[in-house]
């Protein structure tokens, strides 16, 4: 992006950073050039349908992650409620051999709480049988191998769309262009 020269001045810079940020501007507008060049001397309206794709590539791959990490965490709480449910069995079997005595509950509160818990969960879920762990972790791994993957495309296309954002940006001020101009000229096509 480029410098607002004049507005830094205003703001108290000296002369030593306009002469830097001349520089800057000249070599931001000549990359710009350059990966216009690079890829097939685009056109502003290709430029603008690369960006445009650009951000749109970088969205879908935000939404999959954050579906993921969703799958992930319900997956994770799942495991959660598996292991309680097992650890806590054999208490709450015991109490219910009691007669669900007032004296058992007392003194084992925390485990049938966890285990009322981890049924009331399941009942949530409508699941008659609870899926086993292992295979509850192997899923887990292949969620978290799609996200190391998606993620990885999800840098390299956020350092795409800002290369093109800056380019765009820098050609629109390289050939003086205000975007509701564009957009004015547009309707006024439509008309």
């Amino acid at each position: 992006m480029l410098i607002d020269i004049d507005a830094t001045i205003r703001s108290g810079k000296g002369a030593g950073y306009e002469r830097w940020a001349k520089v800057f501007n000249l070599k931001q507008l000549s990359q710009a050039v350059l990966y216009l060049r690079e890829h097939g001397d685009l056109s502003y309206e290709e430029l603008k349908e690369r960006t445009a794709a650009a951000v749109t590539r970088f969205n879908e791959l935000s939404a999959e992650i954050k579906d993921l990490e969703s799958q992930m965490t319900a997956n994770a709480e799942l495991q959660k409620q598996i292991v309680n449910y097992a650890k806590t069995r054999a208490v709450y079997a015991e109490y219910r051999k009691a007669g669900y005595s007032k004296k058992f509950r007392e003194a084992h509160e925390a485990d049938i709480l966890i285990h009322q818990a981890a049924k009331k969960y399941f009942d949530s879920l409508g699941a008659d049988q609870p899926l086993s762990v292992k295979a509850l972790r192997a899923e887990y791994a292949k969620l978290l191998a799609r996200k190391r993957k998606a993620y990885a495309a999800y840098k390299q296309a956020c350092e795409e769309m800002k290369e093109l954002y800056n380019v765009k940006s820098n050609v629109e001020h390289l050939l003086n262009i205000d975007e509701r101009e564009i957009e004015r000229d547009r309707e006024q096509a439509r008309r």
